[in-house]
């Protein structure tokens, strides 16, 4: 055996022994995130508890018991997602899957806590379970969790659809018609003037809009346009959604639009603000679409030119401040309204992303107590934070400048300021 060879042996034993060290400490630390994760359950669950048993001491007899059970778990809720920065719905979901888990399914959340899977093993098991008729239940999870004890998320996924597929005494077609009921459209927001459309719907469908789509970009690629399949697919969507261009059209004329183009389609009532030195030619500050955020120059113009109606407003270039507009009354003007909801952006409760122009104008200092009608009273509250403000527990002072200092039940104190401005 040469020098050579025995190098390379001693190489790849260290190499060996050191990746066995990775391997085994990351083992160790998911083991350890499992622990963790079902401990946060059993904390959920119990806060959920807690809210249920002092539900009728804490939340005014004015609304029904079923009512204020609700009012006091979304309190709960509050206060732990504002203690951790947290997106409240997140906490929400999480009690919910918590309660499932220790109520439901108490032998997933010990091999949880074993280390023996991971919190989102745990998930793929609690979301088919919650479509099992009781009566198969014992069965589905006595089959489902030794798979989960020893594959991947995705195989357990798999898995876990045609156990539930074949555990369920419903028929599918009733299921389909059920289920049909929650088709909608989702709008999320991304960066660099981008956004996600999430449509949900049946599954022949959401078939059909793919291959029509991959048809046109196929026809438009074979008649020699350069942009990419993901690019022809995404402008034939938007194609076929804003100019009415359908498959026949794209086989007479398979060249698809730019969006560009497809933009030129779009009539909307819309609400931009645009800085000053932007409007006067002289800054390429960005704009803001109201519900989006900022969005560049060019593209505010193209959309304000066919929208039949909009709003501009111009804004101070040095501090982007809005003029506040006072008014002796408590209905607030269109005005005012304007100027406090370009202020907050979002409903103004810690965590809360709901935008202002659907929540509830709020005199923090109430009327009937002696509070103003004006910039320095007025906050963007959702129906939710509205009325959770006036539970026994929470406090709410309004700072100048638009400052709000929240106090929730605990006794812990949570500050929001006014969105900056974004240019």
């Amino acid at each position: 055996m040469t020098e050579t060879t025995i190098t390379a042996i001693r190489a790849s034993d260290e190499c060996a022994a050191q990746l066995a060290e990775f391997s085994d400490e990351w083992t160790e630390i998911h083991r350890q995130q499992a622990t963790l994760d079902a401990r946060k359950a059993r904390l959920l669950a119990r806060s959920a508890a807690y809210a249920d048993a002092f539900a009728d001491a804490t939340v005014p007899a004015i609304f029904p018991p079923a009512e204020r059970r609700e009012l006091s778990r979304r309190s709960t809720c509050a206060a732990l997602a504002m203690a951790t920065r947290t997106p409240e719905r997140t906490i929400q979901r999480a009690t919910n899957d918590a309660e499932r888990l220790m109520n439901d399914a108490p032998t997933v959340l010990a091999s949880l806590e074993a280390g023996r899977i991971s919190a989102r093993h745990a998930q793929v098991i609690t979301d088919r379970l919650c479509d099992v008729p009781a009566a198969g239940r014992a069965v589905f999870l006595e089959q489902v969790l030794p798979v989960a004890e020893g594959a991947t998320v995705s195989y357990l996924r798999q898995r876990a659809r045609v156990l539930r597929e074949r555990l369920h005494p419903e028929s599918i077609t009733a299921r389909a018609v059920r289920s049909e009921a929650d088709r909608r459209v989702e709008f999320e927001p991304a960066a660099d003037g981008m956004a996600w459309v999430h449509l949900f719907t049946t599954a022949p469908i959401a078939q059909g809009i793919i291959e029509r789509v991959e048809a046109a970009a196929t026809e438009s690629r074979s008649a020699g346009d350069t942009r990419t399949c993901a690019q022809l697919q995404a402008d034939a969507l938007a194609a076929l959604a804003l100019t009415g261009v359908t498959p026949e059209d794209v086989m007479s004329s398979p060249v698809l639009p730019h969006p560009i183009e497809v933009q030129e389609h779009i009539k909307p009532t819309v609400q931009i603000t645009v800085p000053a030195l932007t409007m006067a030619g002289v800054s390429d500050a960005p704009a803001t679409l109201d519900g989006y955020g900022p969005i560049d120059p060019e593209t505010a113009a193209r959309i304000a030119v066919n929208a039949p109606s909009f709003t501009r407003i111009l804004v101070q270039p040095e501090t982007g401040a809005v003029l506040s507009v006072g008014r002796n009354q408590y209905r607030v003007p269109a005005d005012l309204q304007r100027a406090v909801r370009l202020r907050d952006g979002t409903c103004r409760a810690p965590g809360c992303g709901r935008r202002a122009r659907a929540c509830d104008l709020d005199h923090s200092v109430a009327w009937d107590d002696g509070g103003t009608t004006d910039v320095g009273n007025l906050a963007c509250l959702c129906r939710h934070h509205h009325r959770m403000k006036h539970l026994p527990g929470w406090n709410l002072d309004h700072r100048p400048g638009g400052v709000l200092d929240w106090t929730t039940p605990d006794g812990k104190r949570h500050r929001t300021e006014p969105d900056p401005a974004p240019f």
